[in-house]
């Protein structure tokens, strides 16, 4: 007796069901796997890292730690500042060139390091190449400081002294090839006598060996001294950026002084590694520049004499860019090198 073909079954037989189970498996396993999926895990899921390239107490450190506390609560991860001090801020700054481009690991950058390119012949990094600009945090004025015990009360009987006795002054920085360097050069040369650069490893153990005497003067950023000269230990002369600072309003400009070509402050800013995901540079930019244009941040910045930015990546960029050309020829003129 014929019977009717009954078509295709649905019924899922036992080899078919073990079938169907290996598939899912496996399509489950392949979500898992990185880059298999667009955002297979929201950044931030872990503590984002941010280097600062310099001693602990210095102004770097000071604004990493300002921004740092702000942004873990806007990420809703911890935001950990860890120092990364020496050969002039370029120790730090090759530590997170190498770092995975994932938005973990970022560096507090500055001048210095646009600085640097032209002292440092063999960085094993380009900080034009290797780096991703997120956002200019702050800038801050750099400022002539000596104890409050050297009898020079202004920048020309400082000057008087040092041609006296050449060999009792120097000048502290924050490492060869930063603009505490460039600017203390630049200075040397401007009066025609050498004076000795004493190099550290940031604005803490400098300011330190400032108060004390080891060296005579800095020409460091206000942040770190800025107590010390409201306190009558440390005594400004001048600022050496084109007009004054806010922060010491009665101080003159090295211009003012009779220096003319003195126009150096110091900016700060967050990069990452270069290749970092944009959408991730996107969201810290985003982040930071909220914070940094945040009442309590701009109130925070005015205390410790800083102007607030909070600019975009490509700003960011052209910045570093002009003043890598810039202090290149200022570098070539003044035969800066590492000592």
């Amino acid at each position: 007796m014929h019977r009717p073909n009954p078509g295709p079954t649905h019924i899922a037989t036992p080899l078919r069901r073990q079938h169907l189970m290996a598939l899912a498996a496996l399509a489950a396993t392949a979500c898992l796997l990185p880059g298999k999926t667009v955002h297979a895990q929201a950044w931030p899921s872990k503590p984002v890292t941010l280097v600062v390239p310099f001693a602990a107490g210095g102004t770097t450190d000071v604004l990493a730690r300002a921004l740092g506390e702000k942004l873990s609560t806007a990420l809703g991860q911890p935001v950990i500042v860890e120092n990364r001090g020496g050969a002039g801020a370029t120790i730090g700054a090759d530590y997170v060139a190498k770092a995975a481009p994932d938005g973990y690991t970022l560096l507090m950058g500055a001048v210095h390091h646009t600085i640097a390119t032209s002292v440092y012949k063999k960085l094993s990094y380009d900080f034009q190449k290797s780096f991703s600009p997120i956002t200019t945090v702050a800038l801050v004025p750099n400022v002539l400081a000596v104890s409050a015990t050297t009898p020079a009360k202004d920048v020309k009987e400082l000057v008087a002294l040092i041609k006296t006795v050449p060999d009792k002054f120097s000048y502290g920085s924050n490492g060869a090839g930063t603009a505490q360097h460039l600017i203390g050069t630049q200075f040397s040369t401007a009066i025609g006598q050498p004076v000795l650069h004493v190099p550290y490893k940031g604005s803490g153990p400098l300011t330190t060996d400032l108060l004390g005497g080891q060296v005579s003067m800095s020409f460091d950023t206000i942040t770190p001294v800025l107590p010390h000269i409201k306190a009558g230990k440390l005594r400004a002369l001048a600022v050496t950026t084109a007009k004054r600072s806010s922060s010491l309003p009665d101080v003159p400009t090295l211009q003012e002084a009779g220096f003319a070509g003195f126009d150096i402050g110091t900016w700060f800013g967050v990069l990452a590694p270069a290749r970092t995901p944009a959408d991730v540079v996107a969201r810290l930019n985003a982040e930071m520049v909220k914070v940094i244009q945040s009442p309590d941040f701009k109130k925070r910045m005015q205390d410790i004499g800083a102007e607030p930015i909070g600019n975009t990546p490509a700003q960011m960029a052209e910045q570093i860019a002009s003043d890598t050309t810039r202090f290149a020829k200022l570098v070539a003129d003044h035969k800066i090198t590492t000592d």
